[in-house]
């Protein structure tokens, strides 16, 4: 892993869901300076799409839009150094990468791909029915059928992906911020008992996990924000300690505003003084989101604990 230093890592998000707009990675390959793209492509219910595809044709279960905009950028990409990070894989990650690799060979592009997967546990499913295992939320017992089943996997085996120097890098379930955080222990250096550092890069994922919504698609006062229809998706520039700030390309449409920012802090974390993830528990509650211009927002004071093994498979 690299050393750490005064130096900035510049990630763009480019993309919040399976079917998101193909506007994301467009922008962002022609961002200077931009080293990482991440792609987010899974929810809970895009699971579930996946692997009754995947039932339907073994081959399918994963985000087939991904594929479709590596053979539009992977040039561009490989050409200025930039890394792609996704978690493109679903179910069936190895497939994934075939197609990548696929289309990289038709590029003629000598690309190094990583595939994670060990995310599926349906065989660790009788176990954990006899452990007692109840549903995380109502505490009710285990369904009798599943379709699919998946761990959440943390930021190491990404930054170990990136260590040995993958151009892309294609998981199945992780946990959205991990996408990030991988990038920075990879940058950084990070040790993964630094708490702190890992709650900082966690937020900075969870800040651009969901693309646009970064830039005013989440505000409150929607009706405030500019030229929707060319928004600009979120770059984030980070520093060795954690801090990052937040900007979008230039032209490009949206607002990156402090409140529209804390409002996507706060989404789908539950309890921001305990959000639980497998590298780290983060406490978001004392984070300090300031305005410096137009389009720019400086975001730091992330806390972070040690991840509980409570919630480990």
């Amino acid at each position: 892993m690299k050393a750490s230093g005064e130096r900035k890592v510049r990630i763009g998000g480019a993309s919040g869901f399976w079917g998101d707009s193909s506007l994301g990675p467009r922008q962002l390959v022609e961002v200077a300076g931009m080293q990482y793209i991440s792609f987010d492509y899974l929810s809970e219910l895009t699971m579930s799409i996946l692997a009754s595809a995947k039932a339907k044709k073994p081959e399918l279960g994963y985000a087939t839009d991904f594929v479709e905009v590596v053979r539009e950028i992977l040039p561009a990409c490989f050409k200025r150094g930039i890394t792609l990070v996704c978690n493109a894989g679903g179910v069936n990650p190895n497939a994934c990468g075939a197609a990548v690799r696929n289309i990289a060979a038709e590029l003629g592009l000598n690309v190094r791909i990583a595939v994670i997967d060990g995310d599926d546990i349906m065989s660790h499913i009788p176990a954990l029915r006899e452990r007692g295992t109840r549903d995380f939320y109502t505490g009710r017992p285990m369904p009798e059928r599943f379709g699919s089943a998946n761990a959440y996997l943390g930021a190491l085996p990404i930054a170990r992906a990136l260590a040995q120097g993958a151009n892309v890098v294609i998981t199945g379930r992780v946990v959205d911020s991990a996408m990030v955080l991988g990038v920075l222990i990879h940058e950084f250096g990070w040790s993964m008992d630094d708490w702190d550092r890992l709650a900082a890069g966690s937020l900075a994922g969870h800040i651009i996990e969901c693309g646009c919504q970064a830039t005013g698609g989440l505000y409150t006062d929607w009706d405030q924000i500019p030229n929707w229809d060319s928004i600009g998706y979120p770059v984030i520039d980070c520093a060795a300690d954690g801090s990052f700030t937040v900007s979008k390309p230039i032209g490009s449409g949206g607002a990156v505003l402090k409140q529209a920012l804390a409002e996507q802090m706060l989404y789908e974390i539950g309890d921001p003084s305990a959000y639980l993830l497998p590298d780290v528990i983060c406490n978001f509650s004392e984070v300090m989101i300031e305005q410096l211009g137009t389009d720019m927002v400086r975001v730091s004071g992330a806390r972070g604990l040690p991840a509980s093994d409570e919630y480990k498979v």
